[in-house]
């Protein structure tokens, strides 16, 4: 691969099954070999986080991690990316592994920088409709509305009587009648872009502690499920991430008229534009 021109090498991202076969079976040699072989090559490694392929084994701990489809159906294990990113006990999972890694091999001189997951948000994968996302956008609601009143009014729920007595009478907004209410389906969204936003930052964080390497993402520029931006691993945008996108909110925690209005204007198929990060690996790794 050097003598070929490569500089840059990233591995990783998808060997959780091979870093831990079985729970607490921990199997590290044989990357630690691939890294310093690598290195003593002159090449630079991005290290991968393997949380976008959750081990066979992941599912027997975690039997409700996956996430469900806007028909309300389970997706099940055999691709990648089966899970829900509101899945409390994976969020634990994950931040397990990237410390295991991130305290190997933050200090290693051949890690010049990290991946976490990989491609967040692509197969359809940013809104789950699992009874895990379910609760966790009720919690999300109460934090953002504080009172249920103030949420009936910024939905205009008044019309079809769909006024609601408790956030916990809130289910998703799929699987209605007809087409349910666009406010509704607006907060889901914000909901689900939180949720992919605080993922993304468990495993930033540990990294951040245990190594001076730079963190990257290798975002999809035509996935526009969540916001790529306050997600950036960076303080500073990564190249081509814009800081502003349709999910970006300035409005007060607290539902306003002027929010009430703006929701109105969302519909359940529309996809808002998103201006997002196309740049890979080696572009954000300085390649």
């Amino acid at each position: 691969m050097a003598a070929a021109g490569l500089t840059w090498v990233r591995i990783g991202e998808f060997a959780w099954s091979r870093l831990e076969p079985a729970p607490g079976d921990l199997r590290l040699d044989w990357l630690d070999r691939a890294i310093e072989t690598l290195g003593g090559a002159g090449l630079k490694v991005v290290l991968g986080t393997p949380t976008a392929t959750p081990p066979r084994w992941m599912l027997d701990r975690h039997p409700d991690m996956l996430a469900w489809d806007i028909e309300g159906r389970p997706r099940g294990f055999g691709s990648r990316r089966h899970y829900d990113f509101s899945h409390a006990g994976y969020r634990d999972e994950c931040a397990r592994i990237t410390r295991i890694l991130a305290e190997r091999y933050g200090a290693n001189p051949h890690v010049a920088a990290w991946q976490t997951d990989n491609e967040y948000a692509c197969h359809d994968t940013a809104h789950s409709f699992s009874p895990v996302a379910a609760e966790a956008f009720r919690a999300w609601l109460a934090a953002r509305y504080g009172d249920v009143a103030a949420l009936n009014v910024a939905w205009g729920n008044v019309f079809w009587s769909m006024d609601y007595a408790s956030f916990d009478a809130i289910a998703l907004p799929n699987l209605t009648v007809t087409v349910a209410n666009p406010a509704h389906w607006l907060d889901f969204r914000r909901f689900a872009s939180d949720q992919v936003v605080a993922f993304n930052r468990i495993q930033t964080e540990i990294i951040r502690a245990a190594s001076p390497a730079p963190i990257l993402h290798n975002y999809m520029g035509r996935i526009t499920e969540f916001d790529h931006s306050p997600s950036a691993p960076t303080s500073t945008p990564p190249l081509g991430t814009a800081t502003r996108s349709a999910f970006s909110r300035t409005a007060p925690t607290r539902a306003s008229p002027g929010r009430q209005r703006s929701s109105a204007r969302a519909t359940p198929t529309s996809r808002p534009s998103t201006t997002t990060s196309t740049a890979r690996s080696a572009a954000a790794a300085g390649g």
